[in-house]
């Protein structure tokens, strides 16, 4: 066999000091990041494998891990070496690090595996954390109870309570060593949670979440799921999560779109020494393959038939690289999936492929959004699937690739329905709704004139489109994601129900006295449609377009704008845009939107119909605010909109002046947020005294402010000054 790496990579530097320990993220996709974590053997960039390396069986010698793959991190078990005095002895000798052969990050578990294969242990709980600190690792494990899912309620809660009691212990035993701080809770879902809390009030650097073997090993994905919807929402988000023992590369998109950080497994070896091969869609045996199911470096240029003939040594140690190779891969495509913010859509794509998984992701997206407040478990479930959107953004860049009815369940997508449900409002008396449909955008191509010769002649008539993920107000026509649809034009060829459209305009508050819905593509000529469907407005089917009218639909753009991206009470903007002027390109499209007086406030982005406010523009809202200034961050929940204007977020005195010389707001120097503040949106920088001092868009969510201390928290887009 020929290797197709060359070489080593340099050590690793460790990091600087302060801070070490410190969880930064880097970029999210929901609740999906990328982040880093700083320690003294360098970085660990997240998502990250950490393949589990067994000190005295190394199926594959930890430094090629990091030469040949770039694998920043592993775990090995501390209990194995403190038991076997020969690796004791050595470890405390040389440290871990050079034990293993290994420059990068260790993290070491206690014990606690072992605890439920064979038994209990007979390490104490400071003893081991002294010895892992006494060996130089990393990142410790302190010894807490595994609780299997075939325990009793008593049982799980005895295990629960003994591990929080061990907690503050095992952190004074490490003397300031990074921690694992597991959280345990069986299936029981409300000890998941009051782990989750009670673990979390100590100072651990990371919470993995324990207990997950079993249930893995029997492919209970669904159970898998309400274990990490149970515990991750009530957990530090400045901390990452670790699940441990989960290592297939099958469960990484979907655990990772739920917030997972971290992930060891020994199955690249165990399935090697079994003859199985990994793949992100399962397991497969090697007995039988004529064709590998596919190609990875390890296996390149070999056949199945080769492979089961060498030795029993030689064939473990390709099939384990091969596993090593699948599973990095596949997290590498987490990874960039993340950075795309398609993250969620490779989790609809990987569930196709597995059974187990399919039900688990079908309750995900069917079961979890509809739970009301029938029982206490229904009423977690509906909490945990608010806490996944308040994590998504509205708008993000390239639209929806529509792949099927699933597409519509996206987080993101849900929010942007919401948001728009929540903030829009019609203007003006409008007795009819007019919904227009059977052909994709843009629309204002297609049947802009005829909205103009409608508008024209009445201002009762509420003009919608209808789009694959819902209704959009034509003021809205060209909003992402409802306007940039990547699919076949198969999904505008269904008529919408009357029924689904009252239902849809009762989420947008309109009780119309009469709908009509009108193909775009099968009438020759519309306006036609329109007459006879409303005799009583006498409309005729003459061409007029007139400077006003079709200023009068820019204006109603704006407002709609105003109060989606900034917040504005729609009557406000009402009223202070009557005189207000545009400049526009050379294609007719509103560039900048200037009040009475010639100052310009804001400009329509023409990529995904959001809008970018001014400095002055900012003042401007800024003037409307009526809410007194907020105070620190009790309420941890959303609070609903009802057009208080943008939220403000108070900051430090010591970051006034670089907040007004236009820099970004940090982690750290934040003192309140208003209730309203969501991922993604607008908002007003303010300090104590509620001066305006900037303005830009939140990077996170209300938690996010609170939690972390490293990273920005506001874009900025204008200081203030």
């Amino acid at each position: 066999m020929t290797n197709h790496w060359e070489g080593h990579r340099p050590e690793p530097e460790s990091c600087r000091e302060q801070d070490i320990g410190r969880f930064e993220i880097l970029h999210t996709d929901g609740r999906a990041r990328l982040g880093r974590i700083h320690t003294e053997h360098g970085l660990l960039h997240t998502p990250a494998l950490l393949p589990v390396v067994n000190p005295n069986i190394r199926t594959i010698e930890p430094r090629e891990m990091w030469d040949r793959w770039n694998i920043e991190g592993l775990i090995t078990n501390s209990y194995i070496i403190w038991k076997h005095d020969e690796l004791n002895q050595k470890a405390k000798q040389d440290g871990v690090h050079q034990l293993i052969n290994y420059p990068g990050v260790v993290v070491c578990d206690s014990g606690t595996f072992q605890s439920y294969i064979y038994g209990d242990v007979e390490v104490e709980v400071e003893e081991i954390i002294r010895f892992q600190k006494d060996i130089g690792v990393d990142i410790a494990t302190m010894l807490d109870v595994f609780t299997r899912p075939d325990m009793s309620r008593e049982e799980v809660k005895n295990g629960v309570e003994l591990t929080a009691e061990r907690a503050q212990p095992s952190l004074q035993a490490a003397e300031g060593m990074m921690v694992n701080g597991p959280i345990q809770g069986g299936l029981e879902w409300d000890l998941r949670e009051l782990s989750a809390t009670s673990m979390s009030e100590h100072g651990f650097a990371i919470h993995p979440i324990g207990g997950i073997v079993p249930i893995m090993e029997k492919q209970r994905y669904l159970e898998l799921l309400k274990v990490i919807l149970s515990t991750i929402p009530h957990l530090p988000q400045n901390r990452p999560v670790h699940l441990f023992g989960c290592g297939h590369p099958m469960l990484f998109p979907m655990t990772i779109a739920l917030g997972a950080d971290l992930f060891d497994s020994a199955a690249y070896a165990l399935f090697a020494r079994d003859n199985r091969l990994l793949t992100p869609w399962g397991t497969v045996k090697l007995e039988g393959l004529e064709h590998w199911p596919l190609t990875t470096p390890s296996l390149f240029g070999t056949t199945p038939e080769q492979v089961r003939a060498m030795d029993v040594d030689s064939r473990c140690k390709i099939l384990a690289e091969h596993n090593l190779d699948v599973s990095i891969a596949e997290l590498d495509r987490c990874r960039q999936a993340v950075r795309d913010g398609t993250i969620w859509e490779l989790a609809e794509a990987r569930s196709h492929q597995h059974p187990a998984l399919r039900e688990a992701f079908l309750w995900l997206i069917n079961t979890l959004p509809n739970r009301g407040e029938k029982s206490t478990d229904d009423n977690r479930w509906h909490n945990a699937w608010n806490w996944i959107l308040e994590a998504n953004v509205a708008q993000r860049g390239g639209g929806v690739r529509f792949i099927s009815q699933e597409s519509n369940c996206r987080p993101w997508v849900a929010v942007a329905r919401k948001l728009l449900h929540e903030r829009w409002k019609q203007t003006g008396e409008k007795k009819n709704v007019l919904i227009l449909h059977g052909r994709s955008g843009p629309w204002r191509e297609k049947v802009g004139t005829l909205v103009r010769r409608i508008r024209a002649q009445t201002r009762e008539i509420e003009i919608l489109v209808h789009t694959p993920i819902g209704l959009l107000p034509w003021a809205l026509e060209d909003l992402n994601p409802f306007a940039h649809i990547q699919g076949s034009s198969m999904l505008y060829r269904e008529v919408p129900e009357l029924e689904w459209c009252k239902t849809e305009l009762s989420r947008m508050n309109l009780k119309p006295e009469k709908i009509m819905l009108l193909d775009m593509k099968n009438k020759s000529d519309l306006m036609d449609s329109i007459i006879l469907e409303f005799p009583e407005l006498e409309l005729h089917n003459d061409h007029i377009q007139d400077e006003e009218e079709i200023r009068m639909i820019e204006i109603e753009q704006c407002i709609a704008r105003l109060a989606l991206f900034a917040n504005l009470d729609p009557d406000i903007a009402v009223q202070e845009l009557v005189d207000c002027s545009f400049i526009h390109s050379r294609t007719r499209r509103v560039k900048n939107i200037l009040l009475n007086d010639g100052m310009h406030i804001a400009s329509p982005r023409m990529r995904d119909g959001g809008l970018s406010m001014t400095a002055a523009g900012a003042k401007w809202l800024h003037s409307f605010r009526k809410e007194p200034l907020p105070e620190g961050f009790e309420n941890r929940k959303l609070e609903v909109n009802t057009h208080k204007g943008p939220p403000w977020v108070v900051i430090d005195s010591d970051a006034i002046p670089f907040v007004k010389d236009g820099r970004n707001v940090f982690h750290g120097f934040i003192k309140a947020v208003d209730s309203w503040l969501r991922l993604g949106t607008y908002c007003h920088v303010v300090d104590e005294n509620g001066e305006l001092i900037g303005h830009g868009t939140c990077m996170t969510t209300i938690v996010g402010m609170k939690d972390h201390n490293k990273g920005v928290a506001i874009k900025i887009r204008d200081g203030i000054k």
